[in-house]
């Protein structure tokens, strides 16, 4: 399984709480801009004809927010130089203040098949204070635009001032309003944001606070029928991300766009973040990544524990001994020991029990203290 990602950089108005690569200033250079993705597609889709990709991503910033014709030109673009798979998930995040009938044809026509809204939550004074351009009712409207469609909603815990009751009212509406996935994130405070001052004055929930949140809306989600498949998502049956369970399994993804990463034939690589260079880059005809590195073998087996444990699937200790030849109680004999109180072990499978999803990151540490030092002559 292999996916395709497409960075927009562009947003009307940048989030408290964003530490992503987008612009609220530069929308006058998305038709440039666009144009060096195309050309971007192009180089990478002559590298990468033995492919087939299963899933494309649009993400951002604000993809909705550009010009709906370029969406449609990139998606034609993927087509001309990419081989996709026959049900490729097509997906594109969108903002409910920037969507209308017009763009979600366009979207359709140029066969996205799936979206992903960012409501983050019902409380129209939590959104405004997180410098969302878009309210409640926004969400609604856009929902209503997508009936029929298999559409996703963000829902963020840890905002100021944030209740539970506040929770179940935001799963409830996702709920109501048709939503067939739920990805529900603990805010990440960024140093540099506007949001990292209230961190600073402890204006925020405290962790065990947020951890109160999240299982409470694990548990009102697993009420209405979305199973957990990953720490963050939950999905009714049949509608998990395609294009997120592929980073999950470590498969292999292409990222265009500026800031955007990859993963292929055993290397990770972003491109630049500064998005003059970018474009001067592919203008030019050479790529614009700014980092490249191989993943030696002690790191791919942390990565496939890791990634793995973050899912409801777990590890299975058959596929990584096929995939590294080695045992993976030989190889993280104290971390295996450490954590095996955490485990649900189902024959070959391993995964973490239910009750500390939500503390993997722990779980998994000793994994990582126990990773062997890459060798240098």
């Amino acid at each position: 399984m292999a996916g395709i990602y497409i960075h927009i950089p562009f947003c009307r108005h940048k989030c408290s709480y964003c530490d992503f690569a987008s612009f609220p200033d530069k929308i006058d250079y998305a038709e440039a801009y666009m144009a060096c993705l195309y050309k971007e597609l192009k180089m990478r889709g002559e590298e990468l004809k033995g492919y087939t990709f299963d899933t494309v991503y649009f993400g951002g910033g604000t993809p909705s927010y550009i010009p709906p014709k370029l969406i449609a030109g990139a998606m034609k673009q993927v087509r001309k130089c990419f081989t996709l798979a026959k049900d490729a998930e097509i997906t594109l995040e969108l903002n409910p203040g920037t969507i209308g009938d017009t763009k979600v044809k366009v979207y359709k026509e140029a066969g996205i098949n799936r979206f992903s809204i960012g409501l983050q939550t019902a409380i129209d004074e939590q959104l405004e204070d997180l410098g969302r351009i878009h309210n409640a009712r926004d969400y609604v409207y856009a929902t209503k635009l997508l009936t029929g469609e298999n559409f996703s909603t963000d829902v963020m815990l840890g905002l100021k001032g944030q209740t539970k009751e506040d929770i179940r009212k935001t799963i409830e509406l996702a709920h109501l309003c048709g939503s067939k996935h739920i990805s529900m994130y603990a805010l990440t405070v960024e140093d540099g944001t506007p949001i990292y001052t209230d961190y600073l004055n402890g204006e925020l929930p405290d962790s065990d606070e947020v951890a109160e949140f999240y299982e409470y809306g694990y548990s009102l989600l697993k009420e209405k029928g979305y199973e957990r498949y990953e720490i963050s998502n939950f999905a009714l049956p049949g509608y998990e991300s395609k294009h997120n369970l592929n980073y999950w399994r470590r498969g292999e993804y292409i990222g265009v766009g500026l800031a955007a990463s990859s993963f292929m034939c055993g290397k990770r690589f972003t491109n630049t973040f500064n998005l003059d260079e970018y474009m001067k880059c592919i203008i030019s005809g050479f790529y614009s990544a700014i980092t490249c590195d191989d993943v030696n073998e002690n790191q791919a087996k942390f990565e496939f524990i890791m990634l793995g444990l973050r899912t409801k699937y777990g590890v299975s200790v058959k596929e990584y001994k096929a995939k590294f030849g080695t045992e993976l109680g030989e190889d993280f004999p104290v971390a295996f020991k450490k954590s095996l109180q955490y485990f649900q072990l189902n024959g070959d499978n391993i995964r973490i029990k239910d009750e500390y999803m939500y503390v993997q990151n722990s779980i998994l540490m000793p994994f990582l203290e126990e990773l062997p030092e890459e060798e240098t002559e």
